[in-house]
């Protein structure tokens, strides 16, 4: 087991430094990167994703690439305009409703996205459920403006029932992310008619196998995204990309770019828009570079066995 402690480029989700585990197993490494303040039985799925990486690898792709969209933090327009032109995808991801930043903040941060996109480039916004009902269909009418048209809008509402109703009043596809992986029952969206676009992440669905059950009975088209994982978690998620039936949209996997180092030789990092299918060799010497302080790593080797034993009882 190794614990990992990589900074962030821009602050995301709060957060300027990634932590996380590195289990290594018959199969390869696998990750297990809950975030901080994750208790045990949220944490318990992430873990059985590391698990299914390290001791049974992952069923064999259907496509040996496939394609990301670069992520924008809420952060200023030119740091935003900066990371599209950098980030080399054809798809962007932008966060908006950030705790302390106002609807204009979220306007300027998507012109300037449109700007380094360009007009035929597709845009995409992330609320994190941060609105009720009403805030979401007026924001949303507003940010399909100043983007130029959106894609699709990612969880404007928490709650499964508001999603649906949202999804009712707006004509921009309403994407489903928390009220799947957070939910009890993450077929409610379906049964709602909640969402146009299923978001799966592999870590907190439990693993790529199980993902790919949820994709096959939910019904909805889906867009594989990460938990700012590092290359090895990535990996997992570009996996269970590599064997949906059907990829219509780019993947949320390119988050990488967000770290400043990684545990890998070779980052999963985008090449025209796209990322290979590939299972990364973990470097020694960044796996030393990037351990965290030993006060981190003792927390998580408790955490960790606080979890596994949850998990097997």
């Amino acid at each position: 087991m190794h614990v990992f402690s990589i900074p962030l480029r821009t602050r995301f989700r709060g957060i300027t430094v990634r932590e996380g585990v590195l289990l290594r197993g018959d199969a390869g490494w696998g990750e297990w990167s809950p975030f901080l303040e994750y208790d045990d039985v949220v944490a318990r799925p992430w873990l059985a994703c590391a698990r299914e990486a390290a001791d049974l690898g992952w069923p064999e792709p259907l496509r040996d690439r496939v394609p990301v969209n670069v992520t924008v933090p809420a952060t200023d327009p030119q740091r935003a305009h900066d990371i599209v032109r950098a980030g080399g995808c054809r798809t962007a991801k932008v966060k908006v409703a950030e705790r302390g930043q106002t609807l204009a903040d979220d306007v300027a941060r998507l012109e300037a996205v449109r700007d380094a996109i360009g007009p035929d480039g597709l845009v995409r916004i992330d609320a994190n459920g941060a609105w009720d009902v009403d805030e979401a269909v007026a924001a949303i009418a507003t940010l399909d403006r100043a983007a130029g048209g959106l894609e699709y809008v990612e969880q404007p509402v928490m709650d499964v029932e508001d999603l649906a109703v949202v999804r009712r009043r707006v004509d921009v596809p309403i994407a489903a992310d928390e009220s799947i992986r957070r939910a009890e029952d993450p077929y409610r969206v379906r049964d709602l008619e909640a969402a146009d676009i299923a978001v799966l992440k592999v870590q907190p669905l439990s693993g790529v196998r199980a993902c790919l059950r949820i994709a096959e009975d939910i019904g909805l088209p889906v867009v594989v995204s990460s938990a700012v994982e590092s290359s090895v978690g990535i990996a997992a998620g570009v996996a269970l990309a590599a064997a949906l039936p059907e990829l219509p949209h780019a993947c949320g996997l390119a988050t990488v770019q967000l770290l400043t180092d990684d545990v890998v030789a070779e980052p999963m990092l985008p090449v025209d828009g796209m990322l290979p299918v590939v299972r990364p060799d973990v470097d020694e010497g960044a796996l030393a570079r990037l351990t965290a302080a030993p006060g981190r790593v003792d927390h998580w080797a408790r955490r960790f066995e606080d979890v596994r034993q949850d998990r097997s009882s």
